[in-house]
């Protein structure tokens, strides 16, 4: 698993390391990749197939999960969540308890050159230099980037630019928090004023996520956190 570890328990996750056999599509969904090449048909169909098995794990029925504004993914009422691929593996995390979720997974190397130039601030830059070698941090950046957009863009319906947002690495908790550079609105009490995310490294990839509470959560999570001091 690479996911799975990296998010909390109200979060189903179902992953996919190869496109398998009994990945289906639902007759709305083949529509959308009906003249697609046979890359892009595998990793939607199995994306898909993703999703549906977290939808069970919710105890859901099976659903279409089709393209919407922005090609972010439409969910069933009551549920957020978001999906990943690259080469060689495919995920979905959902959840009934959170207002967003986001979820990007990368190979692990470097970024092609002049690529971090674009998406870094200058801050960005030179706290991924102070960091620990081992780890493509520049590919890591992106990873996250792509992870808080989509939990930003269900929650805002606006559009979030590389540079309107800074992310800073927390290598010893496998962590990173999540300033925003552009005005905020308050979604509820926590609203998407900042995040927080993990990620994590494994069998050639890299991962990142955010889950954002809901209100619920959020209470569960700070009546445990008193109930233990």
């Amino acid at each position: 698993m690479l996911l799975e570890p990296i998010l909390p328990p109200w979060v189903a996750v179902a992953e996919a390391f190869g496109d398998p056999p009994e990945a289906a599509l639902l007759p709305a969904e083949e529509a959308v990749v009906a003249r697609a090449a046979t890359r892009r048909r595998l990793a939607f169909t199995t994306a898909r197939h993703c999703a549906r098995l977290a939808m069970g794990r919710l105890g859901l029925p099976p659903a279409a999960i089709l393209p919407g504004a922005r090609g972010a993914p439409g969910w069933p009422p009551g549920v957020t969540g978001s999906i990943t691929h690259t080469t060689g593996y495919r995920a979905a995390a959902l959840s009934r308890e959170a207002l967003a979720v986001g979820v990007d997974a990368e190979p692990h190397g470097p970024l092609p050159a002049g690529v971090l130039a674009r998406i870094a601030t200058a801050a960005e830059a030179a706290a991924l230099r102070r960091l620990p070698p081992g780890t493509h941090w520049d590919r890591m950046l992106f990873s996250a980037k792509e992870s808080v957009y989509k939990a930003w863009f269900p929650l805002t319906g606006r559009q979030l630019g590389f540079h309107q947002a800074e992310i800073f690495f927390e290598p010893d908790t496998r962590s990173f928090s999540v300033g925003f550079l552009v005005p905020a609105p308050e979604v509820d009490a926590a609203g998407p004023a900042g995040f927080r995310g993990r990620f994590a490294v494994g069998r050639g990839l890299l991962a990142t996520a955010v889950a954002v509470p809901g209100e619920r959560t959020r209470h569960a999570v700070l009546t445990s956190a008193n109930r233990a001091r």
